[in-house]
């Protein structure tokens, strides 16, 4: 077939691909965590992170408002009711709240973290 022009020759594929080449700028954050890439234990390391920032400020307000109370019930030797009222009442509705908000805050950590490995 020396005579045939080139315009006239063609190939046909009809199978599938042998391999997949990616779209440039695309790319899937749930595959680099999952065969554990260095960008998927950056995307992990970015959400410990995060809920670690979150336990760490909880646990900072919790040391500022139960650590000084020792102090201030030896300053005030004669006041058991105070000591009974500020432990069984006071404090309950603060480390109610601040339960509250860091579970709020983790499970929008989370939401962030599936938002942004989620396959679009």
């Amino acid at each position: 077939m020396p005579g045939q022009d080139p315009a006239e020759r063609r190939v046909v594929v009809t199978g599938p691909p042998r391999r997949t080449l990616r779209a440039s700028g695309y790319y899937r954050p749930r595959t680099e965590i999952d065969e554990q890439t260095t960008l998927g234990h950056t995307y992990v390391r970015s959400l410990m992170r995060s809920q670690l920032r979150a336990a760490l400020t909880v646990f900072a307000v919790l040391a500022l408002l139960v650590g000084p109370l020792p102090l201030l019930f030896a300053a005030l030797p004669d006041a058991r009711r105070l000591e009974w009222a500020v432990l069984g009442f006071g404090l309950y509705l603060p480390l109610v709240l601040l339960a509250r908000w860091y579970v709020r805050r983790a499970e929008r950590n989370e939401r962030d973290f599936v938002r942004l490995v989620e396959d679009k």
